[in-house]
C-alpha cells in the first residue's frame, strides 16, 4: 500500500528511529565515542529531507542523542517509536547484547505485526543498517529473518561497515553512496510500508526482542478453536474458517487468524515458534514424560459446547503442564460472546479450573480473558516468559555417565543451551525427584 500524495502532505512524522548501542567512554572526559554515530544520522537526515517534501522545521528523523535521562526520559523514547515511520537499527555485535536497543525493536516490531494483521499485508518496516558486520550466525531471530541484501549497498560496506567506511578517508567515496542508499530504502520502505501510528509501550514491561543468550528457542503456539463447519448452533461463523488455526476472534479489526498475530509476536521475542490444532495434542501425555518445549494455548471458549472438545480440555487440565500458557481471548465488540459472557465464563471454569488458577498475576489475567488486540499483544509476552520459565523448571535432567556425583546433570531438550548459560544447576545429589509446584501463584 502506498500512501497518497494528500497522506504525504499531512503527515509530518519522523521518517525513521535510528536503534544504536551506546559506546562507554574510555575516560572520564575524553571524546565522544558516538560522535560518528551522530555524523550519520546527520547524513542520512540530509538526504531524507532532499528526497522528502517535510516541512521546515520537521524531523526527517531521530536518535536519542537528543534526549537526557530523567524523568519523561523513557516516555519520550516510547512515543517516538509508537510514530515514526521506519526502524533502523545499527548492526554490531554491541548492538545485540543491549537490553535496551532489544527493547526499541520490539515497540517498534509489534506495531509491524499490527498493521499486517489489519490490513493481512506482508510489508515490514525495519531497514537494517551495518555499523559493524556481524556473523550471521551471532544474529538472533528476528534479525536473521530480515529480507534485506546489504550488497546493495556496496561490497565494501558489507566487509567494512558503515563505521570502517566514516573512520577511513580512502573510503569516502564508498561511504557517501552507502548512505544515499541507505536513506533511499528509508523513503522508499517508508512510502510502501504506510505503518500507522500505534500505541506507546511501557518500557518498564516491555520484553527485548533478543531474548537471552544463544540462539532463538523453541515455543509451541496451539489452538483449541471450533471451525466453521462445526459450531453451535447460531453462533457467527465470521470468526472461524476451515480449520482451527483460522480462528479471528478480533475482526473484524484483524484480518489474519490470531494464531499466526501470536506467531510473529512470539518470534519478535526470538523464539522458533509452531503452530498446532488442539486435536493434535496427545491426551493423557504419552509416557508422562518430560515436556520438549514452552506453549501457549489459545482457547475459544464457544469449543467448549462441544462434548468432545470439552472432554479433552479437562483431561488437559487435570495434568500438570505449568509450561503450558493459557490465553482465553475475547472480542468485546462481539455481541454473541458478550450476551453470552456469564455462562462462557462458568462453562470454562468448570472445565479448565487448575488453569484458571495457576501461575504469574499475568498467566491467570490471560486465561480470564483478552477481550481486545491491544490487550493481547500487552499480555502476550509476560505469558511466554512465564510458559519459558517453566519449562526450564520441569525440563528432565540427567546426570553423566558413571553415576558419580562430581559432574552437575544437563538439561535434554531443545533449550538446553540457554537454561546452561542463565540458570545454576544444582549438584546430582541436590536434585529432588518432580513434585507439584509451591510457587505457581506468585505473580
Amino acid at each position: 500500500m502506498h500512501a497518497s500524495p494528500q497522506q504525504r502532505a499531512a503527515d509530518h512524522r519522523p521518517y525513521f528511529f535510528l536503534s544504536y548501542a551506546h559506546t562507554p567512554r574510555d575516560v572520564a572526559g575524553g571524546p565522544d565515542p558516538d560522535m560518528w554515530v551522530e555524523r550519520l544520522f546527520r547524513d542520512l537526515s540530509g538526504h531524507v529531507m532532499a528526497m522528502t517534501d517535510l516541512p521546515a522545521g520537521a524531523q526527517a528523523g531521530f536518535i536519542d542523542r537528543e534526549m537526557r535521562s530523567g524523568e519523561g526520559w523513557s516516555e519520550r523514547l516510547a512515543e517516538v517509536l509508537a510514530t515514526c515511520r521506519v526502524f533502523v537499527p545499527l548492526f554490531s555485535p554491541r548492538y545485540f547484547a543491549s537490553e535496551m536497543c532489544g527493547k526499541e525493536w520490539y515497540a517498534f516490531a509489534q506495531r509491524v505485526i499490527y498493521e499486517q494483521a489489519k490490513g493481512n499485508s506482508t510489508a515490514d518496516a525495519i531497514v537494517p543498517a551495518l555499523w559493524v558486520p556481524v556473523p550471521p550466525a551471532q544474529l538472533p531471530g528476528p534479525a536473521e529473518r530480515l529480507q534485506f541484501n546489504h550488497r546493495d549497498f556496496g561490497d565494501r560496506y558489507v566487509t567494512d561497515g558503515l563505521y570502517g567506511l566514516i573512520k577511513l578517508r580512502i573510503f569516502a567515496e564508498e561511504y557517501e553512496r552507502a548512505v544515499y542508499e541507505l536513506a533511499k530504502r528509508i523513503v522508499s520502505v517508508a512510502d510502501t510500508a504506510a505503518i500507522g501510528p500505534g500505541r506507546p509501550v511501557d518500557y518498564r514491561q516491555a520484553p527485548s526482542a533478543f531474548g537471552t543468550s544463544g540462539g532463538p528457542r523453541p515455543m509451541q503456539v496451539t489452538v483449541a478453536a471450533p471451525t466453521r463447519h462445526d459450531l453451535p448452533e447460531g453462533r457467527a461463523t465470521r470468526y472461524y474458517g476451515s480449520m482451527a488455526q483460522d480462528w479471528n476472534p478480533y475482526h473484524p479489526e484483524s484480518v489474519r487468524p490470531l494464531a499466526y498475530v501470536a506467531r510473529d509476536l512470539v518470534r519478535s521475542l526470538n523464539y522458533q515458534a509452531d503452530i498446532i490444532s488442539f486435536d493434535e495434542v496427545p491426551i493423557p501425555a504419552e509416557g508422562k514424560g518430560a515436556p520438549t518445549r514452552p506453549e501457549i494455548l489459545l482457547v475459544d471458549r464457544w469449543a467448549l459446547h462441544d462434548e468432545e472438545q470439552r472432554r479433552r480440555l479437562a483431561a488437559f487440565d487435570a495434568e500438570h503442564r505449568p509450561w503450558v500458557s493459557v490465553v482465553v481471548p475475547w472480542n468485546r465488540d462481539d455481541q454473541q460472546s458478550r450476551a453470552a459472557e456469564a455462562e462462557l465464563t462458568d462453562q470454562l471454569e468448570r472445565t479448565m479450573p487448575r488453569k484458571m488458577g495457576q501461575g504469574r498475576a499475568a498467566c491467570r489475567a490471560a486465561a480470564k480473558g483478552v477481550p481486545s488486540m491491544e490487550a493481547f499483544g500487552q499480555i502476550l509476552p509476560q505469558v511466554v516468559e512465564a510458559a519459558a520459565q517453566q519449562y526450564l523448571r520441569h525440563a528432565a535432567v540427567y546426570p553423566p555417565a558413571g553415576g558419580g556425583r562430581t559432574g552437575r546433570p544437563r538439561l535434554r531438550g531443545p533449550m538446553a543451551a540457554e537454561y546452561t548459560t542463565t540458570h545454576h544447576l544444582p549438584e546430582t545429589h541436590d536434585l529432588a525427584p518432580d513434585a507439584e509446584d509451591t510457587d505457581d501463584r506468585t505473580s
